[in-house]
Formats: structure tokens, sequence, C-alpha cells
């Protein structure tokens, strides 16, 4: 462009080149105005931006609260409405409501403050319980009339009629039981033992049992035969109770002197039930070596611990 000015003025005589460079200083400051121009015109839009007041997106909500007030003024009468619709269909006659009463213009047009019908009832005080009468002490009890009869009052309130204490019957003692017993028709092979609370017959295993077994031999069935007649004489119960020595016991059918004991209690039982003494009146316990009368260390004293012992019941 500046080498075609440049030619251009040399082809141009000297009279128009005044004019020529006149032409180009005006171009170069028109150039410039416009180039100030489009500045100014930057700094004013950013101006008018930097004053604008900044926007608040949080939006005014309290007519939101005045809304629901409103709806639920409605749901209101609406079921108010819907209940009074309803009456009409009873059959008994009742008395009709009175509208105004319950739906006027001064009730539709109060206003409440903003969430006043979303706040819950205050609840009711509970009613006192009435207070209970004082009972009657003893003092007032004596100074009742004697023909006025006093009943006992329980918690409930519910009367109570008086009982006269009756005593419990007196357990027969040990010598009026003895007295009771036909003790002449027992042999010399049963001994009698006594003491503050029970009278029992004691019985020498060796007697009834075979050593080892719980099968009744036949002088075993003998003297326990002397014993039925004095059984049924009696109405107490009977509890037969078997006692070994301490020497061990280990057999197929006797694991030791627990099932040994208990097994031949348990045959004195059978025997006298099937004579006749009820089942009822009748209990076997074996007690093995716990309970000894004797010192184990010597054959006397192990034999006499070898026993079977039927208890009375008082």
């Amino acid at each position: 462009m500046r080498a075609s000015h440049g030619a251009a003025s040399e082809s141009f005589p000297a009279g128009d080149q005044h004019w020529l460079a006149r032409h180009r200083a005006l171009e170069i400051e028109l150039m410039q105005a416009r180039q100030s121009h489009r500045g100014l015109k930057r700094k004013a839009a950013a101006a008018v931006v930097a004053t604008l007041p900044p926007m608040d997106e949080s939006g005014d909500d309290t007519w939101t609260m005045t809304y629901l007030d409103m709806m639920t003024l409605l749901l209101v009468v609406t079921m108010a409405m819907l209940a009074m619709a309803g009456k009409g269909h009873d059959h008994a006659p009742k008395a009709d409501l009175d509208l105004n009463q319950i739906i006027n213009a001064k009730s539709l047009a109060r206003l409440d403050p903003p969430g006043m019908l979303l706040l819950a009832p205050q609840a009711k005080k509970p009613l006192e319980p009435e207070p209970t009468p004082a009972p009657i002490t003893s003092t007032e009890i004596a100074g009742l009339a004697p023909t006025v009869s006093v009943t006992a009052t329980s918690e409930s309130g519910a009367p109570t009629p008086a009982v006269a204490d009756i005593p419990a019957p007196e357990k027969p003692s040990v010598d009026d039981l003895l007295r009771e017993l036909p003790l002449d028709k027992l042999g010399s092979d049963i001994e009698v033992v006594t003491s503050e609370s029970t009278v029992s017959f004691r019985i020498n295993s060796e007697i009834i049992f075979p050593s080892g077994r719980s099968e009744l031999n036949l002088d075993g069935l003998r003297v326990l035969q002397h014993l039925i007649p004095v059984l049924e004489s009696v109405p107490h119960n009977v509890i037969v109770a078997g006692h070994t020595d301490t020497q061990d016991m280990r057999s197929s059918r006797f694991p030791s002197n627990w099932e040994l004991s208990g097994a031949r209690a348990g045959s004195v039982v059978r025997y006298l039930q099937s004579n006749g003494i009820k089942g009822e009146r009748l209990a076997a316990v074996g007690y093995a070596d716990t309970r000894p009368l004797n010192d184990n260390t010597t054959a006397q004293g192990r034999a006499r611990n070898r026993r079977v012992e039927l208890i009375l019941e008082r």
C-alpha cells in the first residue's frame, strides 16, 4: 500500500502531493478516532454492569404460609359440610345444627398469623383420682357395738368374710403309733427302730437277698409276710430304703452300689403291692453306702450296713 502511494506520489505533480499527504493524515486520524470510540464503549458497558445492584435469588416465601392456612381452612370447611350432610340419614330424630354457628363471615374473614393452624393443641390435664376411704383402725373396731359384724377389707376393696382359725389336726405321737401296730406278729428277724418322729422296720439284706442280687429269696418272702398285717393296720405311707456297704459293686446289671440298693428297695415295694398294700402309699429309695450304721472296715460292720428299712411316715 505504501509502495503504491509512493508510486502514485511520484506520478502526481508537486501541487497534488500536498493534498495527498493531507488525505493520508485524515485517514490516520479517522482510524485512531474509531479505536478510541470502541474503547469508550467497552468502558461504558463495564461501568453499567458494575453499577447494577446484586440480584437476591432467595425469594420471599411468606406467602406460602398464608397459602397453607387457606388450604387448611378450606379442608376444615369441607369436612364440616360432609359431616352435616350425613346427619339426614340417621333414623333417630336429632336437632338440626345451626350453620351460622359453624360457618360465618367473621370466622372466614379472620386472618390468623402464619403457621397458627399447624400448632398442636395442648393436652388436657388428667382428672384427679377420687380419694379412697381410710381403713378402719383397731381402735374404731373396738368401739363398735357388739352386735355389729366387722369384715376385713382387702386392698382391692372387696370385703372378705372373717374366717375362724381352725387348728390343724395334730399328728399322732410315736407312742400312739406303736400302740396301734400289732408288733407281736413280727418275727425276730425284723428290728423295730423308733425316733422322735418316725417308726421304721429294719431287716438285714443277707436274710432276704442273695449276695450281690436283688431277687427275694424264700427267707425274705417269709420275713416280709409278717409285715403285711402290720402295714395294713395303719394308713401311713411307707418308704422302703435300700442300703449297702462300701465294697465295690461292678457287674453288667449293677454298675455300682446305687443301682443295687435301688433295685432291692424296688423288689420289696413290688412284693408289698402284690400282697394288698396300695401303691400310692409306697416309695422306693436307694442310698447305697451313704448312711452306714457301723464301721465298714470290719466284716460285722459291713454286714450290719447291708440292710433294708421300711419307714412309716406320720
